[in-house]
């Protein structure tokens, strides 16, 4: 197969998620700004403290893939704002976890509503086979991040 001379975006599988993942996102945030006083980046780290154990701004940049440094900058906002507190971990007496206070999870439950009507929008007109081979394909694709690192490093070590 010949290499092509430029990339077709409607094809290009990361284009194509970027596009779906900017257009979903900015719109949440601007809604959720609007109505909720809050961005995308508190809505993501409420959903993720609803689960129930008390969590680390590296837990959240690992699993939600924000950085660092703009993680530990909402939790420092979010405990201004209330919504959370903070506890020592038992095992590191440095590393502070963020607990969602009841003002935290009263403005994730007021949130979850529209979330969860922007998700089904999103996917009207699959069927819930679609949905479920979807969310399969799709957590394929994020174990396979690390062999997109690997190739992208040994591709620039090659030139």
């Amino acid at each position: 197969m010949s290499k092509p001379e430029a990339i077709d975006f409607a094809n290009y599988v990361p284009a194509v998620l970027t596009w779906v993942a900017n257009k979903l996102s900015g719109g949440a945030s601007t809604l959720y700004l609007k109505h909720f006083g809050v961005g995308i980046e508190v809505w993501r780290c409420l959903a993720l403290l609803v689960q129930g154990n008390p969590i680390s701004a590296q837990y959240v940049s690992s699993t939600i893939g924000l950085d660092k440094a703009a993680v530990s900058r909402c939790f420092k906002r979010m405990h201004a704002d209330g919504y959370i507190t903070f506890r020592d971990d038992e095992n590191d007496k440095r590393l502070k976890l963020a607990v969602i206070t009841a003002k935290g999870r009263k403005l994730h439950d007021r949130i979850l509503g529209l979330a969860l009507e922007r998700e089904a929008a999103l996917l009207s007109g699959f069927s819930t086979s679609e949905v479920k081979t979807l969310l399969k394909l799709l957590h394929r694709m994020h174990k396979n991040l690390p062999k997109v690192e690997d190739v992208s490093h040994s591709f620039i070590g090659n030139k």
